[in-house]
Formats: C-alpha cells, structure tokens, sequence
C-alpha cells in the first residue's frame, strides 16, 4: 500500500505527487511540496526523457494563489440581500441542509420533478468525485430532474465527428509523436499554445518543425502558436471557413489531384460534393475567386495551399473545436474531414483524421458511480446523430446547454420541457460562460427561482445564488483523472492537503443530503459493496488493503476501467508516481485498423464508410444543415445588415493566464495583462484608439470595458480577447470585468454548436490608459 509518509525528507517537507483536474485543455503531474499541512512550493514532471516529460504551464505553477486565495469559500452561505448584490452571511452546514431539503421537497410536490434543473459542464474531471455524476444520482434517486444537453466546448466537432465517422467516434486523434512523420501540418484554427490541446502538443509540433514539416497557420489571428511555428499565416475572415474549403476541394477536383481509390473505397457521398462544389447544383462552381470574395483570402494562395496539400504526403490539416464554436458549428469539421478523405490522409501514419476532437483512446475512464433510474437517464437514448446531438428533437428533460437561462426565463410556454423553479449549478460559472450574460443574469434573479451552488469561489453565478457550499479543492481529493486528449497516459490524484474550513466534496454533500431526504442505499459504502460482490477474490484482497472508502473506490476503479485495467499492472506504482505512461510500439493513428482492414473493421455509420453525404441529415429535410459540407452565410457576419450598425466581428480566445473563469484572481497571472482588445491599426485609428487605452465594445446584448492591444496580429474587420473574466457590471450596466459572453449570443447552430464565435460589436474609446 502507498504510503505518502515515506516521501518526508529531514526538514519536515513531504513531496506529494498528484495531477489537477482542471478544464484546460491538458493533464500535467506536479510535485506539492507540503510541509505542517500546506502546500509550500509546486513543481512540474520530473521525468528524465524530454519526449516523455509532461510540462504544467503557468497556470499549474501559480496554483498556490489560488490554493490559498483569501477569497476562497469555506463556509456555507445564504443570500442575505438582492440576487446578485453578493450579499451573504454565513450558516451552518445544519441550517443549509435543513433549507435545501425543505426546498426541494416544496418544489417536487407543487411543481414536479422537472422543475429542478441540475447541470455541470465541466470544471472538474475525475472519476470518483465527478460533481455532474454525484448529484444526478441525488435527484434521480428522487424521481428525475431536468438537465442540459450538448456542451459549450466541443458540441460543434461532435456533430461532424460523428455525422462522419459514426456514433460514439470521438476519439479522432493521432498520437502527437506522428507529427514526426508529417511532411506537411495545417493548423486551421487550432492554437495549441494557448488551449494546450494536450499537454505536450506543442512539444510535439515543435520537434515536427525541427524534423523539417512545414507549418501553415489559418486563422484570423496571427495567434501564439503562429508566431512559435508558423512557416506561413493565411489569415481567413470568421466562419467563412467552409467556403475556402470547397474552393480547395474545387481545386483538386479540376485538377484531378484527389486520391479517387481512396474516396472510391472508404467514403459515401463524393459523388454529390463534387456535384455541390462544382456548381452543378447550383449554377456557382466554388473556385478560389468566388471563395475570395467570401473569406478574404487571396484566390492564388488557396489555389497553392489546395495543391500543397494535396501533393505534400503525407499531410495533417488540424481543424479544432473553436470555429465550430460558431453557427457554422460542426460543417467546418465535417469540410476538413472532407478534405483529409480527398487527399488520402486518414488512417495513415503522418496523415489525420481531423474532426476537431484530437482524442486518442488512452486514460479516458469511464464515469463514476452508476446512476439510478428516474425521469431523466443521463444521456438521450438512440445511436444515432438526431437522438444524441441534434436540437431538432426536444427531449422531455433536457435543455440545450446555451439555452438553459432562456429556459429559465421562458419555461413551458416558450417550448422548454418544464418551468424551472429550483436550480443546482455545479461548479461551472454559467452565468459567466454561457451566451448573452445578461439574459442569464435576469433568469438568475427570478424570486420564484431557488438556486444551490457548490463552488470554491464566490462566482458570478454563485454571487446568484441562494444557498452557497463551500467545495473542497482538488488538492484534497484523491482521484483517478483522464488526461486531456492528447494521451497516452493515466493520471491518479493523490490527496495532498486537509479541506480548508469546512470544505467538502461533492460526492459527501450528494450522500449527507440523501441521508436527509431519506434516500436508501445510496452511499459509497453501499456501492462499494456491489462492485466487490461481483468480482474475484483477488481484487477483493487488493482492495481491502486500503484505509478509507475512497482509497478503496479508486482501486476498484482501476479494475473495472478498462483501458485502465488493460495497462497498469501495478497500481500500488501507480498511485505513487500520479501517473503511468502507455509505452506505444508506434505512433497511434486514428481508423488505422479501418484503412487496413476495411471488410473486418468498417465505419459504425449507416454506410459502413466515411460519410462526405449524410441520409441521416438529408432525411431532416433543413436547408440550414445541409448533408454535406456546404457554405451557409451566418447570421452577425459581415454581409448582415447588423453590420451597419455593428461593423466588427468579435471573437473570444483560450485565456493563457486562466482556465476559462477559473484561476481569474491569481494576481500573479492578472499581473501579465493578457486581458485585453485585439484591434488592428486600421480599425483603431479611426476611433480614436490607442495601445493601452480602455475602449467599450458593445453591441445590442451589452457593453464591456477593457484595454485595447493595438496589433497587426489580427485582421482588419475583427476584433477578439480572451474569454472567461467575470461579469461585473456598474450602475449603468457596463461590464468592468470584461466578461466576452456579455457580448455573445445565447444561441446555438443546427447540429448543436454553442455560436459564441458568431458575434457583430462596435468599439468606441472611453479613457487613456494608465
């Protein structure tokens, strides 16, 4: 059995090995030293290999500002002023639980289970404490609730992965070794310096630059990863990017460079691209000079990308979640996947799926404790896009992710599946990352909405809520993680420090108000108790050797996980060293096994093969998702008449000094000015700003101030800055924080995609900087 006690060296420090949980877009291990029960100093990968180590950013390594932010919740709270004025005064954990269970109790009997509505997504990733699991199995144990579907991150990619590839394909990834065997990589809207994309992506991208791959950038920014990498920046205007991708296939086509037996043997649907991109169907060919008037991008340099590429072999075009994060959505994957079939990339070494979703199945667990049956099941039913991912179809209890404050406002009369009267938000600020703040603020502030927040900080969600607890931290979690897609790799957390004040985890709070609600058999002890009922003596014994439940939890855990079971033969090592890496005899590639042995391992799609035409899509009979990855204008784009009112595009970007609203009040990350205007000269000047200045940008939806960064890294025509600061709006309105989704639109696209990228504004100097 591991013990952490042997780690103590002659000055009291005890090194503690362990990993986060965060959302950010990678899985790092790090090194706490603790000395008399605080977290002294934080350390990265100690790995001697530099194609092993696994390097923590800046983020991981200011974790004791957030650690021990004199901020931080540790005490229950109930609202003691108007919603939203941040007014609390602190209870006892009795009297908080006394109100919730009197609450819901209230809500069920007059209103029905559907009123409660409970969602997470994301902010914390683990398989034992994961918060979303811990209190469906709470509200379901009481007859189902009402919760959201979709999610805001990756909705978009998910479409087009599996409208592709086939149900459940959304591991689309290759191992970032096989960069070393590119001759050629595109980054279309993929910046892995900032989004991380997996903790040694860069890494990798780097070593590929080295090894002689030639790197092209697209993207509206001349981005981070750009300015590390790039041989060549094609800057493209936003959610124009399927239309440049049909000039490109336009291209191959004319000059028959596409790979017709690989199309021939592995694809359904060619036929009616082709017919679609040479104009067949509509009169308009799509050559790079109708696409130049779309996206802004020269028609020769397209024409040249399209034959560079489709020459270069083998080549990996990396598409990304962000521009599917629009009301294009999911076609832009779906156009890569296109292209990468057309030029015989997928399922070879050096090549790429694309997709958007640069999983690899490795360390990707399964998710905790199983779920009681109720009203709402946790997931829709039916393998198939319409029953999983499409908005078309209204499911009794599930709310669209960026539409679940509409919801709240509109209820039953505005199409929602119920009128929600009590609110459980799980450590994930909605408030601040959903679209259209604003309105998200006027839900919250319903009197006739009850709203339970467990948080560790005083959010602006939670600063909404009626009764706040105070939720432990990762670092006094023990836990088996996933890493973030990149792989190959297993993570274990191992608890490092006791919960601050009267922190608990989610999973204690889930069990402690089931035991007030008189819900039966629902504790870990009890669940523990089934699994090892059902498995060989041997486990059993390994298990039994562990202290505490939880311990023993996660021992099971690597058992009955899979992958995890099929890799890591000393868990005790394990556990220790907080990570285990999958030795690999080869780079992993994506449908490899497809490609290879087509007639033994074929597509889980309705065809069998890689799907350019979807009949599932087709059959939705929707002009505005069509069946192959077709050009639709979005609305707020720069022909839509709002333009004349609100002339720029607004993007929002991965913050490189927070993880989306988490880490936003570590000054030493705030101490890096990140937070500001992307806005090139020629569209600053003319209003009057200057580098530094503080400019508000607003459109119909609000009005946020923030410095202005005067650059020529990003196009004329757009303006863009990080997301996830916290909503903080004055007397007048004006959101001082910066938050960019006080901007957005709470909307979504067909295939599901939060269209937080689909946004028009106007900027307007308000004072001199400092």
């Amino acid at each position: 059995m591991v013990n952490q006690e042997e780690n103590i060296d002659d000055k009291g420090v005890k090194i503690v090995r362990t990993t986060s949980a965060f959302d950010c877009g990678g899985r790092c291990p790090l090194r706490f030293h603790v000395k008399d029960g605080k977290i002294i100093r934080i350390e990265g990968d100690d790995t001697a290999d530099p194609d092993k180590q696994l390097r923590a950013c800046l983020r991981c390594r200011s974790l004791r500002g957030y650690l021990y932010h004199p901020d931080r919740l540790k005490y229950p709270l109930k609202r003691a002023g108007p919603k939203g004025s941040g007014k609390f005064e602190r209870i006892s954990w009795d009297e908080a639980y006394d109100i919730i269970v009197t609450k819901i109790k209230e809500v069920i009997e007059k209103y029905g289970n559907q009123s409660i509505l409970a969602i997470s997504n994301g902010g914390y990733f683990g398989a034992l404490h994961l918060p979303a699991v811990a209190y469906a199995r709470l509200f379901n144990s009481l007859g189902g609730f009402t919760t959201s579907y979709g999610n805001i991150s990756s909705q978009g990619a998910i479409f087009g992965t599996q409208a592709s590839y086939g149900f459940g394909q959304i591991f689309v990834g290759h191992s970032r070794d096989d960069w070393m065997n590119s001759k050629l990589i595109i980054l279309w809207g993929f910046d892995p310096a900032r989004m991380i994309g997996g903790t040694n992506t860069l890494w990798w991208l780097i070593k590929a630059k080295e090894n002689g791959a030639k790197i092209i950038v697209v993207d509206p920014r001349y981005s981070d990863s750009a300015l590390i990498l790039a041989d060549q920046w094609i800057p493209i205007i936003p959610g124009t990017d399927v239309a440049m991708m049909a000039a490109m296939a336009y291209v191959l086509i004319k000059e028959n460079l596409q790979d017709q037996e690989f199309l021939d043997k592995y694809t359904h649907g060619f036929d009616k691209y082709k017919t679609y991109v040479m104009g067949e169907e509509d009169g308009i060919p799509k050559t790079p000079e109708w696409a130049e008037k779309i996206c802004g991008v020269n028609a020769s340099i397209i024409e040249a990308l399209a034959r560079e590429y489709a020459t270069t072999k083998p080549a990996a075009l990396e598409d990304a979640q962000g521009p599917a994060r629009s009301y294009m959505g999911g076609q832009y994957n779906r156009a890569a996947i296109t292209l990468s079939a057309m030029t015989g990339n997928i399922g070879k070494h050096g090549g790429s799926a694309c997709g958007g979703l640069h999983g690899i199945p490795y360390g990707h667990m399964f998710r905790s404790i199983a779920i009681p049956p109720g009203i709402n099941k946790a997931y829709p039913k039916g393998k198939s896009l319409r029953g999983n991912i499409n908005p078309r179809d209204r499911l009794d209890t599930r709310i669209h992710v960026n539409k679940i404050f509409d919801g709240i406002l509109k209820g039953k009369s505005g199409g929602y599946p119920a009128d929600i009267k009590f609110a459980w938000f799980v450590q994930c600020d909605f408030v601040n990352q959903i679209g259209n703040v604003n309105k998200s603020r006027k839900a919250m502030q319903r009197e006739d909405l009850f709203t339970v927040v467990p948080e560790l900080w005083l959010t602006p969600t939670a600063q909404y809520a009626d009764i706040v607890l105070p939720a432990t931290s990762f670092a006094a979690r023990s836990d088996l993680t996933r890493p973030w897609p990149s792989g190959p790799y297993f993570t274990h957390m191992n608890k490092a420090i006791e919960p601050m004040g009267e922190c608990k985890d989610d999973l204690t709070i889930a069990e402690e108000l089931a035991e007030r609600l008189g819900i039966e058999n629902f504790g870990r002890e009890h669940v523990l108790e089934g699994f090892l009922n059902s498995m060989r003596k041997s486990v059993k014994t390994a298990v039994e050797q562990y202290d505490n439940v939880n311990d023993k939890f996660l021992r099971v855990f690597s058992v009955v996980a899979a992958d995890v079971r099929q890799h890591v033969k000393d868990y005790d090592k394990y556990k220790r060293d907080s990570v285990h890496r999958v030795e690999l005899k080869e780079p992993y590639v994506a449908f490899q096994k497809n490609i290879e042995d087509f007639e033994n391992n074929p597509f889980p799609t309705p065809s069998k093969k890689i799907e350019i035409y979807s009949d599932q899509i087709a059959s939705w009979n929707n002009p505005l998702c069509p069946p192959i990855a077709a050009y639709i204008p979005t609305w707020e784009n720069r022909d839509d008449p709002l333009a004349e009112k609100y002339p720029l595009q607004f993007l929002s970007f991965h913050p490189r000094h927070s993880v989306h609203s988490e880490l936003q009040k570590i000054e030493w990350l705030q101490e890096l000015g990140l937070h500001r205007l992307w806005i090139n000269p020629i569209d600053a000047e003319p209003r009057g700003v200057r580098n530094g200045d503080i400019v508000l940008v607003y459109n119909d939806r609000g009005t946020i101030a923030v410095p202005a960064w005067v650059t020529k890294r990003i196009i004329p025509g757009v303006v863009a800055m990080p997301e996830g600061a916290w909503y903080s709006p004055d007397e007048e309105g004006i959101d001082r924080g910066g938050c960019a989704n006080t901007l957005t639109k709470d909307e979504m696209s067909e295939g599901g995609a939060a269209a937080l990228k689909t946004c028009l504004v106007e900027v307007k100097f308000e004072k001199g900087g400092a």
